[in-house]
């Protein structure tokens, strides 16, 4: 039987809504998660490209991360120039960017044709902007690295993170929703 591959988002440990299955902390969901995937270690192997892992290093106290995390969680980088992707993401990227940039405009006009000026209005339009933008696809290296790096391995991509489950999907990368993470763990440490 193959081994199973994990590649794990930061959003496992650093999104309320899912890390509370580690951790009340990020930190805390981190240091939980090592502990269960070393047991799991003889089944499964976990995968975290460097960039998300320095990501994950602004979120956690490096100097309190056990000795061994990066050998519970393989440290890899996905062999970005050998890894081939169909020419429809990137269509269908420009195109949800330039639709995403057209709503982002749209907010930012209804925001000066308000005409107030006042820190809530600014903070208003900014999450409304972050919303028309952002939500929903790939906005940084770090989640093409894991959609990449799931290809490679052929393992499933780990994340709470709507955009990155939509665009792994179209690329017929197996995701796993944090919440079942956990019982995955405990069901193979009982093996």
């Amino acid at each position: 039987m193959p081994r199973e591959k994990f590649v794990i988002d930061t959003s496992v440990f650093t999104n309320p809504d899912t890390r509370e299955i580690f951790g009340s902390s990020t930190q805390e969901a981190f240091l939980n998660f090592i502990r269960l995937a070393r047991n799991a270690r003889k089944k499964i192997d976990f995968y975290m490209p460097p960039s998300v892992y320095e990501e994950l290093l602004h979120f956690v106290e490096e100097n309190e991360l056990p000795g061994d995390a990066e050998l519970v969680i393989y440290i890899k980088p996905p062999k970005r120039f050998e890894i081939m992707v169909p020419g429809f993401l990137l269509y269908e990227l420009i195109e949800e960017l330039r639709s995403r940039i057209d709503k982002g405009l749209r907010v930012a006009e209804e925001a000066v044709r308000s005409g107030e000026e006042s820190d809530k209005t600014i903070s208003r339009l900014r999450n409304r902007y972050r919303n028309a933008v952002r939500s929903g696809i790939i906005d940084s290296k770090e989640d093409v690295d894991l959609i990449l790096l799931a290809m490679e391995l052929n393992g499933a991509l780990v994340t709470s993170d709507q955009g990155i489950v939509k665009w792994a999907e179209k690329l017929g990368v197996r995701t796993v929703n944090p919440r079942a993470l956990k019982s995955i763990i405990d069901k193979y440490i009982k093996k």
